[in-house]
């Protein structure tokens, strides 16, 4: 502390020093006159400079020897770091230096000049924790991948920073595209820190995408716990997780077992669709049609559904057209403006050929929302009232270039998906996939389209797709006769 002050003073007056010097070579005409020892020298303006900055090396040098010095007579005195203690001193001042400028270079986006800065670093200082830090992040910004990974490594050697180099990896191995090892490094963060959102998300997203429901629930549980996730979002969630792990239960044929998952999963999220659906089907074995209407009629107020309807539809398979209308009616009461339902109520109406009702439930949708599947309705219609073939073939030939309406699409790629699932295929988001129109332009031709799904029952992926040639040699009353 003293000999810093001591520094600092001395500062202090040789400055005062020059300064008093250069206004005495003002005053007396540019020349300097310097008496010593009874020696007298004159120097001009340029002599004098160079006569200065002699004598501040000089002093430079006097304070590093008198430093040098003084760490010497302390080593004598019996300290035996006081040597080590000095040249550290000047070790760590670089290695600092070179820090602040690697840290400079990191937030201008300089890689390169960034890991030459951190390597500087690293030959001056013991502390590994830091410089190991600075290498690995300027190595990835500099794309040396390898010595990133080097450096990240070597900070699981110690506590402090074994989460950071666990993370680091994690991001190598993501950018790599190895989930594999990229999950178990997730867990491995997770168990560091359970509560760190980032982690969570990963860890989350890897285990959906390799079908580890039950390990993606209690990474859920977790987040939830850590006050990171809305109680709403959560519920839907874990009851998206839930209904894959129903999904499983019921590929291991445990018949029972599905059961009761779907109707815990339809539980937490009445208004997730293949939930509701798949709920449905289940009470539906168990012989507790009610329950299974009730399911689906709570789900439809949510959202009309085609999957809805034809759960609907399976409650009782073998029942007359009139008699489905009729029951229908419980369901169709519910958003009957709706798109969906006004062409359900219309399938409904052709299936019992009435085709005057199928005009009127389809309404002016031709026109306020010609869909694929509207559209072929309303050939159906004009089919069944005995139109002319020429028209029937409009209507078709309009149904082949329309577009196909609502579909699974996911929110985050906008890509669209045949089915509901759990992780998009495309981005590998969790929990992105809604039901609704796609961008325009997006998506399979129309001619895929799966025409009347409530006539032609539950799709699956092994269903034929309507054939536009088909419908148009079909005899008129052929829509939808025999198919509910």
């Amino acid at each position: 502390m003293l000999w810093s002050l001591a520094k600092v003073l001395l500062f202090v007056a040789l400055t005062a020093a020059l300064t008093i010097g250069a206004s005495r070579l003002m005053d007396m005409g540019g020349e300097l006159r310097v008496a010593l020892a009874g020696w007298e020298f004159t120097l001009g303006p340029l002599q004098g400079l160079i006569a200065i900055l002699v004598l501040v090396l000089a002093l430079w040098l006097l304070f590093r020897i008198a430093g040098f010095l003084i760490a010497l007579l302390r080593f004598i005195a019996g300290d035996e770091t006081a040597l080590s203690r000095h040249f550290d001193r000047n070790r760590e001042r670089r290695g600092y230096a070179a820090v602040q400028e690697s840290l400079l270079a990191l937030a201008s986006g300089e890689g390169r000049v960034a890991l030459a800065r951190a390597a500087k670093a690293e030959r001056f200082l013991d502390q590994p924790q830091l410089t190991n830090l600075l290498v690995a992040q300027a190595a990835e910004m500099s794309g040396d991948r390898d010595r990133a990974k080097t450096a990240w490594k070597a900070l699981l050697e110690d506590d402090r920073s074994r989460f950071v180099g666990v993370r680091g990896l994690l991001r190598v191995k993501l950018d790599e595209g190895d989930t594999e090892t990229a999950l178990k490094l997730a867990e491995k963060a997770f168990a560091l820190k359970p509560a760190h959102p980032e982690t969570q998300d990963i860890l989350l997203q890897l285990q959906a995408g390799a079908k580890d429901w039950k390990g993606a629930r209690a990474t859920l549980e977790a987040k939830r716990r850590a006050g990171a996730l809305p109680r709403d979002i959560y519920r839907r969630r874990d009851a998206v997780l839930a209904l894959q792990e129903a999904r499983d239960v019921i590929d291991e044929g445990k018949d029972i077992e599905a059961r009761e998952a779907a109707i815990a999963a339809n539980r937490q999220s009445p208004d997730l669709i293949p939930a509701a659906a798949m709920a449905a089907r289940s009470y539906i074995a168990k012989g507790d049609t009610r329950h299974a209407a009730r399911v689906l009629r709570k789900a439809w107020e949510a959202q009309p559904h085609p999957d809805l309807a034809a759960a609907f539809a399976e409650i009782a398979p073998d029942e007359t057209p009139q008699d489905r209308q009729r029951r229908f009616a419980k369901l169709t009461d519910i958003n009957p403006g709706h798109p969906e339902t006004r062409m359900l109520m219309a399938e409904l109406a052709i299936a019992a050929e009435d085709f005057p009702a199928a005009r009127r439930a389809l309404g002016d949708l031709v026109q306020a929302e010609p869909t694929a599947r509207a559209l072929t309705i309303m050939a159906a219609i004009e089919r069944g009232e005995g139109a002319d073939d020429a028209v029937v073939r409009g209507w078709l030939a309009r149904a082949l270039t329309a577009p196909r309406g609502k579909q699974w699409v996911c929110e985050k790629c906008h890509n669209i998906h045949a089915e509901w699932q759990p992780v998009c295929d495309n981005c590998g988001a969790f929990d992105t996939l809604a039901w609704t129109t796609p961008p325009e332009g997006a998506g399979p031709s129309p001619t895929q389209t799966e025409m009347l799904p409530l006539i032609v029952g539950r799709p699956d992926s092994t269903a034929a797709t309507v054939d536009a040639e088909v419908v148009e040699d079909a005899p008129p009353d052929s829509g939808a006769r025999g198919a509910l």
